[in-house]
């Protein structure tokens, strides 16, 4: 995970986050930047040491990966919010959906993020939810299909004709959505 035009910004200190990814090389990247950033970090690879982390460590925040190979994080965040009620969960994910997104809020999770995400942007998505903010915004199709393209575009190097065949869209149709660029998403 890049550390984006990496600036130290020290937040509350009093934070424990539990990161929960089977990625194991981008959960140790993200609790790194979080210790930079002055915050505590615990990292888990699955439900099973997710459940065990939460009991040892009692984190007021959790990052969970939607997909954590054999195991469901929805499964984990269920699991989280019974043992700590208290505790604010961000779902995080290369893989992101509008009915994943409705059943992670569903669940108890206060946001929903798409990888690759920064530090910052994981620390805001904590932030962005206190209850002056208002509802939480989930995502757009269209900024779900967007970032769905840019995964795409990035494993294929930048060829849009390999794009557009893995996507399964005629390569004008694609660049047409590239013309268009990012959707505005209602502030974001």
């Amino acid at each position: 995970m890049a550390d984006r035009a990496f600036r130290p910004r020290m937040t509350d200190p009093s934070h424990t986050y539990l990161v929960v990814d089977d990625d194991r090389e981008f959960a140790a990247a993200l609790a790194a930047a979080l210790r930079r950033r002055g915050q505590r970090a615990v990292l888990a690879v699955d439900a099973r040491s997710a459940e065990a982390e939460a009991r040892a460590h009692r984190p007021d925040r959790a990052i969970v990966d939607l997909r954590l190979g054999a195991d469901d994080g929805l499964a984990v965040v269920e699991t989280l919010r019974r043992l700590l009620p208290e505790i604010a969960v961000v779902v995080l994910t290369g893989y992101g959906s509008i009915p994943s997104a409705v059943e992670a809020m569903r669940l108890g999770a206060v946001n929903y993020l798409t990888k690759p995400a920064s530090a910052d942007e994981v620390i805001d998505a904590f932030e962005d939810t206190s209850v002056s903010s208002g509802p939480h915004r989930l995502p757009t199709l269209e900024e779900l299909e967007w970032e769905h393209i840019q995964r795409v575009l990035h494993e294929t190097r930048g060829n849009v004709s390999e794009a557009a065949r893995r996507l399964g869209m005629h390569r004008r149709t694609l660049q047409r959505k590239l013309a268009r660029g990012r959707p505005d998403g209602g502030g974001t």
